[in-house]
């Protein structure tokens, strides 16, 4: 499965890309998470439907007490490639 994620909430200079690289790592996802302009963070993730349901549940009650997420928009993106590793981008 692959899929886009826009994250909503207190997500930037709280570490969560950090949290989320590491949950995505734990799982065995690859893909992307980066900060965008208006304060969102942008998840593109490349797993099984487990893993990716196992994912959001995990972004949803984070590890790191300082991010609170308030919504994930997810969308199913088959054009996304296949990803070799789960990279955050700056």
């Amino acid at each position: 499965m692959k899929m886009r994620m826009n994250v909503t909430g207190r997500v930037q200079g709280v570490g969560f890309r950090y949290t989320t690289h590491q949950i995505a790592n734990e799982i065995g996802l690859t893909g992307t998470v980066k900060n965008e302009a208006d304060g969102s963070v942008s998840i593109q993730a490349v797993g099984s439907q487990t893993q990716i349901t196992n994912f959001i549940d995990q972004l949803k009650n984070p590890k790191n007490p300082f991010s609170n997420v308030e919504h994930i928009q997810q969308t199913i993106d088959d054009t996304l490639p296949d990803f070799k590793t789960f990279d955050v981008i700056y």
